[in-house]
């Protein structure tokens, strides 16, 4: 066995490593970019070095910055994680030529099964079942184009190396391919370094299910069971479970053997990942691709089988036998994990970045498992993917385990930038997933207007923040001409006294009235008087309205509290009503001004001052999160300025692009 590992990742899968390793004995090395300087995973390695910037095609993406790091810290061996250079065949390569251990399969391997073109012709010889489409993209979108008049609409353009959802759209129309084609390759370049892209048919009522193999430098070729993955957006995974729910035996049995077949006939060597689309019609099933890396998904294989999944990768890659042969791997119960990722899934999913005001875990329990990559005062960056953390259940139903999960989330409080937390809730809680029953479009079915998120009337959570704000600000004197600034008595001296707030939700203002009585506060209402208590806790505030059982929670950096009441969540800004009215400016933005609709990277900019476009023209490509939006312009006319260049770094809300007014009504 190695005496040193050296992660090359970050976030959870980083920790998670880091965990296995030192239970192992082994020494481990992290490594960092400047962005993750105080992350987690760093500060529990044994050692950690810096490797570049905070963007990661300066940083994890350089294989360079990472062996130069493994040569000075004396490292045995790597560990690539998933994402980043974890399929890149030039990475093994490059760890075998300077005598680095590569946890993982051969560089030849990697390469084989990379590209999603290569590994269903793989498929296809081994006699894998794959979906029809087109595999034979040379660079030449207008060749794409033609090509998907034979695969037939509608279609996914997908990108042929990596996944979660990076470089894939679904085209509906033909006048859609152009766009599609190009957005698509630009995330697949951004995130895989490889912007091939392949056709393939739209199965619209599949399930994603995907086989778990292992195989040894001696010839043993296992499996670990299935995971079902159907739960998605935007093509990237929510929800993963173990066993697959409502999955007849035969095709089970059938995806065994076609993962355990191909897997042998490519010379597989470590963990990877059969995937497999099965047509809930027809109960066909078609290969996908092979992940040739430790999935996201990988803990409820872990908690159904009782084994270490990353044990069984270190123990391979030292070049030890398989733990277990088939017939002592044994399944125990049912497993389900959420991904918790820092976006809006009421805007669309948009990603969220930002300081992580408080990240507080539910209470240990048995069958709960919390992996993360954060901490309270993390910060989210555009730089990397949106999933911050995962919450893994095990029981010994699948209704028992679906009802823990619930438990956990709704206990877990993240607060700061939006998260997915509520929509994993609503969505484990109701509808075909609660029966077992979720295919690939469920999500789309569900909420065909899109999601709601769980929110409290205006006035209320206006009040409240405004509560909240008063109760922290307010002098240890009970006298009102001790408390903030632009305090207005509504009543004579010694007498209840009333606060006016001006409170900033979602852009909207708001006016608050809170009503001081001694220590007491209460929010002014229409119906009078409504009693709220802010309590300080050791991370956090916590506060009670009368008359509701619920304790909420808050947290307080200057002018902004980040809230959560039940399962609603929501961020404020409050101002006495003097400071609002001095920090007044001359405006908001109009119809004629494009902004920035989340942080982000200008990827590019499509117009310049003078041109005359149409509505609906793409004008500005943003990237957040490995993920590329483009924004149209809101009505035809001309282009007055251009507020941005290509590579910036932008806020949400920075204006971007202005046409000049119109003139013609």
């Amino acid at each position: 066995m190695f005496e040193s590992l050296l992660i090359a990742n970050r976030g959870e899968i980083a920790r998670r490593i880091i965990r296995t390793a030192r239970r192992m004995g082994l020494r481990t090395i992290a490594v960092y970019s400047d962005a993750d300087a105080g992350a987690p995973h760093v500060s529990e390695a044994d050692e950690a070095l810096r490797i570049g910037p905070a963007a990661a095609r300066d940083s994890y993406l350089r294989i360079d910055a990472i062996l130069d790091a493994a040569r000075q810290t004396g490292a045995s061996a790597i560990h690539p994680g998933y994402g980043f250079l974890s399929e890149r065949p030039d990475f093994p390569a490059a760890c075998a030529a300077a005598g680095i251990a590569f946890v993982g399969p051969p560089a030849e391997v990697v390469a084989a099964m990379g590209s999603k073109i290569a590994a269903k012709r793989l498929a296809v010889a081994a006699g894998v079942p794959v979906v029809p489409g087109f595999d034979a993209d040379t660079g030449d979108d207008a060749a794409l184009v033609a090509a998907a008049a034979s695969v037939g609409l509608p279609l996914l353009v997908k990108a042929s190396a990596g996944g979660g959802g990076k470089g894939m759209r679904v085209v509906e129309a033909a006048g859609d391919m152009a766009e599609a084609i190009a957005t698509a390759r630009r995330e697949a370049r951004a995130a895989f370094g490889d912007d091939r892209l392949l056709l393939e048919r739209l199965v619209r009522s599949a399930r994603h299910v995907e086989v778990q193999v292992a195989a040894d430098h001696h010839g043993a070729v296992v499996h670990l069971f299935e995971r079902d993955c159907s739960v998605q957006r935007n093509n990237q995974k929510v929800f993963e479970e173990a066993p697959a729910p409502n999955l007849a035996d035969a095709i089970r049995s059938r995806l065994y053997d076609d993962a355990v077949r191909l897997a042998r006939s490519i010379g597989y060597r470590n963990l990877g990942t059969m995937e497999f689309l099965v047509d809930a019609a027809t109960g066909e099933h078609f290969f996908l691709e092979m992940n040739t890396r430790l999935q996201v998904e990988h803990p409820v294989t872990e908690m159904i089988t009782g084994l270490d999944l990353v044990e069984w990768q270190l123990r391979i890659a030292a070049g030890e036998p398989l733990p277990l042969q088939q017939e002592a791997i044994r399944a125990s119960g049912h497993a389900i994990e959420a991904r918790l990722l820092a976006e809006r899934p009421e805007a669309g999913f948009m990603p969220a970045s930002g300081r992580v005001a408080l990240w507080r875990e539910p209470a240990p329990r048995q069958g709960l498992r919390i992996d993360s990559g954060i901490a309270t005062g993390s910060e989210i960056t555009v730089h990397y993917d949106s999933m911050v953390a995962k919450v893994i259940a095990h029981g010994a139903t699948r209704d028992a385990t679906r009802q823990a999960l619930i438990r956990g989330l709704s206990d877990l409080t993240v607060l700061g930038p939006d998260t997915n937390r509520a929509f994993l809730v609503d969505v484990a809680a109701h509808g075909p997933f609660a029966e077992g029953q979720a295919t690939t479009a469920m999500l789309r079915e569900r909420f065909p207007d899109g999601w709601t998120r769980p929110t409290l009337p205006t006035d209320r959570a206006a009040g409240i923040a405004a509560a909240v704000i008063a109760a922290t600000t307010r002098p240890a004197s009970s006298s009102p001409w001790n408390a903030l600034r632009g305090f207005r008595v509504l009543a004579p001296a010694g007498r209840p006294a009333v606060q006016e707030f001006t409170v900033t939700l979602d852009g909207a203002r708001e006016t608050a009235r809170i009503l001081f009585d001694g220590k007491a506060l209460a929010l002014v209402t229409a119906e009078g008087p409504l009693a709220i208590r802010v309590e300080e806790n050791p991370s956090a505030l916590s506060f009670r309205i009368a008359g509701d059982s619920r304790r909420g929670t808050a947290v307080v950096e200057g002018e902004t509290v980040a809230i959560r009441l039940g399962e609603a969540e929501w961020r404020a800004t409050v101002q006495t009503a003097l400071d609002a009215h001095q920090a007044a400016g001359a405006g908001g933005a109009s119809s004629d001004t494009l902004l920035a609709p989340m942080p982000g990277i200008v990827a590019e900019v499509k117009v310049a001052p003078g041109d005359v476009v149409e509505a609906g023209q793409p004008l500005v490509v943003i990237e957040s999160m490995k993920l590329f939006q483009t924004l149209a312009a809101p009505r035809a006319g001309t282009i007055a300025t251009v507020a941005v260049t290509a590579g910036e770094t932008v806020p949400a809300g920075h204006r971007l692009v202005a046409l000049a007014p119109d003139t013609t009504s």
